[in-house]
């Protein structure tokens, strides 16, 4: 990475270079046929300006220019300034054009001595003469005539608020307006860049309203406001030609350019989350630039030249190690960076080896400056375009990813809306279940207070017709005792009459029996009594069995024969069994159980039911089908087992049948909640129920019951 970025930098250096040297050979900056800068010159005070000798004592001891620079630094007094222009007397042409290479002059008068050693004056150029400078050139000029009346040298008196630093050129009339039409146009060219790149980036910032580009803009402006006032174009665009705002404009200019660069900086390279340090440095010289300006502002031209130049290298150093290390992490925009700022180093190098007298520019001591900036700002503006398309890339990314992501949670909502769909279909199920569970458990509730209020119902009924049909069924005997001895007087009569009787009375007798069919009324009164003895027994018994059955409302525990509630229980049920099955009742003599009697037949009831129904479901494929009800009695309990002959149930069935609402029958013949209440019936009598069964093998319900409950009362 260190390598590339070497590489970068030398790659830069001779695009400048090609750029540069093409130009300033256009520009004839290293000198022509018709033109020369004067490298010969002397001072002297405003004291010796009266007393010097200036025909013979002016250039005795001259000062030899290294480069033709002439830099005084500040001077707070009139300088006076003699220049041999002897060696430039024989260019081609008449007159010659004096140039003064420094804008910032406030006035340059210009003397010429005569044959007879008098000083005439000549003209006077500068900016406090505002319009004085007829050829529109920001540099004082003057045109000098070649005649023996005039000694080889002129006298230049200065008066500046900037820094004494400048060139003299000699050139001829051509040369001169050729150079100046030239200068004009290259200027105009960089004016007319940097509008443009100044608008393009303002246009950019009120599209996006991005910071980054307002600060770009900005800093386009001001460096070349900076770099116009420097060259000293501004006095004439813009600043209306006012002395004390064009010698504030250059410090100025270049204080705002400089803080608004730095910003950018900041914002473009992102220093504050890359390079905390940098940033608050950056921070630092923009104060810096800030304190100058306002230096500036308060007359302190010495002090604000000096920060300025020292801000600038800080600078410099600064940013051009912001962008090598940003670079040598990959960051794409630092390479621009790198590179604009390679430009503009390069022109600071130049201008700071025009300035020292290293290099002489001639009519543009800021060319390297005016090439460089403009460059910088290119580049610059390059950056900015590449990351608008890298946002743009990057927004496309993410508009492809948006609708990826768009698409995968179109499909999860699909796929969420089927699973809530199934899962609302499931739970409507569950809940048309639950509603329907909820109506059997009331048609279920209403059916156990109709069954409570029928069983008193009945147990009244039973109590009622238990005594007339006791009257009847003992009243039977007598009866038939009776019957019988009045059939032993008829037989006793009829044996007499037809002994005793005359035949005419035998006659009537026999016709009076014929009449009343005496021999069948006689069998028929014995089937009557018969069917009325069998009719009363069977009453008694439904009787019994009602009230046995009838005692569902019963809370205290009482010791109860099973086998009754047993035979009570297939009464009831006897009506709705079909005739093909039997039952079968295996009893053992078992001790009377505490137990809720009604209770304990309702458990009877559903099993016993059950059972009726899972044969009579199978009535004409099974083979012999019964019921077999089996007591047993153990030590302190007894088993009822209730065993048919059934289809049975599979495993999967039996692991739920005690679960409430579970059934198999179809909808509306069951409800589920039998032999859920007979279990907890069952366990409420501290018992256990059992089931058995296998598919095709039939079902056994074992009930086992304890013969005595720990507590007196039942809830």
């Amino acid at each position: 990475m260190k390598k590339s970025v070497f590489v970068s930098f030398i790659y830069f250096v001779p695009i400048f270079l090609l750029v540069i040297f093409p130009l300033s050979r256009y520009l004839g900056i290293f000198g022509g046929e018709d033109r020369e800068g004067v490298t010969n010159y002397y001072i002297c005070t405003e004291s010796s300006w009266e007393t010097n000798n200036w025909k013979e004592g002016l250039f005795v001891n001259p000062f030899d220019l290294k480069g033709g620079q002439i830099d005084l630094g500040f001077q707070e007094d009139t300088v006076i300034i003699g220049l041999d222009i002897s060696p430039y007397l024989k260019l081609n042409g008449d007159p010659k054009f004096l140039e003064i290479i420094n804008p910032s002059f406030r006035s340059v008068e210009i003397f010429r001595v005569n044959a007879k050693g008098e000083v005439v004056f000549l003209g006077k150029d500068g900016i406090q003469y505002m319009l004085s400078n007829k050829y529109g050139n920001p540099n004082p000029t003057f045109k000098l005539t070649d005649s023996k009346d005039w000694l080889p040298y002129v006298i230049l008196k200065i008066s500046s608020f900037e820094p004494v630093r400048f060139n003299a050129v000699i050139s001829s009339e051509a040369s001169y307006y050729s150079n100046f039409n030239k200068r004009t146009i290259f200027i105009n060219i960089y004016v007319g860049i940097m509008l443009a790149l100044f608008f393009y980036n303002l246009f950019l910032y009120f599209s996006g309203l991005d910071v980054l580009y307002l600060s770009y803009s900005m800093y386009v402006l001001f460096i070349a406001l900076a770099q116009l006032s420097i060259s000293g174009h501004s006095y004439y665009y813009f600043l209306y030609q006012n002395p004390k705002l064009f010698e504030l404009s250059i410090i100025g200019f270049t204080s705002l350019a400089g803080l608004l660069g730095l910003y950018f900086v900041k914002v473009f390279l992102h220093t504050k989350e890359r390079l905390p340090l940098v940033n608050k440095l950056l921070g630092l010289l923009m104060m810096s630039y800030l304190v100058t300006f306002i230096l500036r502002l308060f007359g302190a031209v010495s002090l604000s030249y000096m920060l300025t130049d020292i801000n600038g290298l800080l600078v410099v150093i600064l940013v051009f190690y912001t962008a090598i290390v940003l670079a040598r992490r990959g960051i794409r925009s630092a390479y621009f960076f790198l590179g604009a700022w390679t430009f503009f180093l390069i022109g600071i190098l130049v201008y700071i080896m025009q300035t020292q007298g290293l290099l002489d520019l001639g009519f543009y001591p800021n060319l390297a400056m005016l090439v460089g900036t403009a460059f910088e700002a290119l580049l610059l503006s390059f950056a900015l375009a590449d990351k608008i398309n890298l946002l743009k890339k990057e927004k496309e990314k993410e508009q492809a990813e948006r609708l990826i992501a768009l698409a995968k949670n179109e499909h999860l909502v699909r796929e969420q809306n089927v699973m809530l769909e199934d899962k609302v279909k499931i739970r409507t199920d569950e809940l048309e279940q639950a509603i329907r569970n909820l109506q059997n458990t009331q048609s279920q509730l209403v059916n156990q207070e109709k069954m409570a209020s029928l069983g008193q119902l009945t147990a009244g009924i039973a109590h009622e017709i238990n005594n007339p049909i006791n009257f009847v069924s003992s009243n039977i005997m007598p009866l038939k005792r009776d019957i019988k001895d009045i059939m032993e007087v008829i037989e006793f009569y009829r044996s007499r009459g037809a002994m005793e009787f005359t035949p005419d009375s035998q006659k009537e007798a026999k016709q009076l029996e014929e009449d009343l069919e005496l021999d069948y009324v006689l069998d028929e009164v014995e089937h009557l009594l018969k069917g009325m003895d069998d009719g009363a027994r069977r009453t008694v018994e439904i009787v019994k069995g009602l009230r046995l059955f009838s005692r569902v409302d019963e809370q205290d525990m009482k010791s109860v024969d099973l086998h009754d509630g047993i035979n009570s229980t297939l009464i009831l049920l006897n009506s709705t069994m079909p005739t093909k099955i039997r039952v079968n009742l295996d009893y053992d003599e078992l001790p009377l159980v505490e137990c809720l009697a009604g209770k304990i037949n309702q458990v009877f009831m559903n099993i016993i039911n059950n059972a009726i129904h899972a044969l009579a479901d199978h009535i004409n494929t099974i083979v012999d089908p019964h019921i077999l009800i089996r007591t047993k009695s153990l030590v302190d309990a007894v088993t009822i087992e209730i065993i048919d002959n059934g289809p049975g149930m599979p495993e999967c069935v039996k692991q739920r049948i005690f679960e409430p609402f579970f059934t198999t029958k179809a909808v509306g013949k069951g409800t589920g909640l039998g032999l859920s209440i007979v279990y907890s019936i069952i366990e409420n009598h501290k018992g256990k129920l059992e089931v058995n069964s296998e598919e095709s093998q039939g079902t056994t319900f074992k009930i086992t019951l304890p013969i005595y409950q720990s507590t007196e009362r039942y809830e």
